[in-house]
């Protein structure tokens, strides 16, 4: 599929997806945690203030409310930075909303190192790993601003709790209004027979431009986006597992507990293939800009390629 140049930010259409079903959807409630200005929900309190409310920095009192307003039958999405979104709350997320299968969205922004100069203590490397281990939750994490608003108009549809993770920089548009999107499933984004680059996320970008450089040493790489970490389309990595032989998972997080780990995990479990883990090396954030810390972290077009002819040697061995 061919790369829009037009740079934009997945959180920036979650704010304007919520204005519009807001419209007609009159059961959405929107809360955060007084960062909704960053988190783009703000726009919905500007449309419907009525059914807007800022909690103020009380993230385990907003996973609360939240949960208490779906037991009455409303349709919650509940904002704020990915590391205060997972991190501080996470008991209230298990006990009061999980356990209970309740239909809260948590639409965390500023996943991931690319949040830049705001450093560690607010770059959350591991926020998936803590969703993907609680039983009945769904995630998420849309590649550009086109399939977030799809997957936030698919989430409404299924009364569960969800974990949609969304970034703060601006990437490419890669998708169209055209291209797929079904829950569960991934994209194959281009064929391939040597090695599988399996990615989510804005790291799509940068698998494509790595399969374009592999490409040029006639290197056929295939690459498939996974925008539902949970459940993990275990078919397609089944499929592609027995095509190419090789997978390099790449991912804008720990490599422990998030895409890397469910993608071997079923590999081991279906068809063994070697398996490269391109992503943040059990470290934290440091501030920089999100082009250094994607070059610092080892997540960049050519860590990529060395991934993938490391990963295509390793088969048969």
């Amino acid at each position: 599929m061919k790369e829009n140049t037009v740079n934009k930010g997945t959180r920036d259409a979650y704010g304007e997806i919520l204005v519009e079903l807001g419209k007609d959807n009159k059961n959405i409630v929107v809360l955060d945690a007084d960062l909704g200005s960053s988190t783009r929900a703000k726009k919905f309190g500007d449309s419907y203030p009525e059914r807007f409310f800022n909690v103020g920095i009380a993230e385990q009192n907003m996973m609360g409310i939240a949960a208490g307003l779906a037991c009455t039958g409303k349709t919650v999405f509940a904002s704020t930075f990915a590391i205060f979104a997972t991190g501080r709350p996470w008991e209230q997320i298990r006990n009061s909303i999980c356990f209970s299968k309740l239909n809260v969205k948590i639409v965390a922004t500023h996943g991931g190192i690319t949040v830049g100069e705001d450093g560690g203590s607010h770059q959350s490397v591991e926020d998936i790993s803590l969703m993907r281990s609680l039983p009945n939750m769904n995630i998420i994490i849309p590649c550009d601003y086109i399939e977030t608003k799809k997957a936030i108009r698919e989430i409404i549809k299924i009364k569960e709790p969800y974990y949609v993770r969304l970034g703060r920089a601006k990437y490419p548009i890669i998708t169209s209004d055209d291209t797929p999107f079904e829950f569960g499933k991934g994209i194959v984004f281009k064929e391939g027979n040597d090695v599988s680059l399996i990615s989510t996320g804005t790291m799509i970008d940068f698998s494509l431009k790595a399969a374009e450089e592999l490409a040029k040493n006639n290197i056929s790489a295939e690459v498939i986006h996974l925008h539902t970490i949970k459940p993990i389309d275990e078919q397609l990595i089944l499929a592609t597992s027995v095509k190419t032989g090789a997978i390099v998972t790449i991912e804008e997080h720990s490599i422990i507990g998030g895409l890397g780990s469910a993608v071997s995990e079923s590999v081991c479990a279906n068809h063994p293939v070697p398996v490269e883990r391109i992503g943040i090396q059990d470290k934290f954030g440091r501030s920089g800009t999100p082009s250094e810390l994607i070059k610092a972290y080892n997540l960049d077009v050519p860590d990529i390629c060395a991934a993938a002819r490391k990963v295509i040697n390793k088969k048969g061995s």
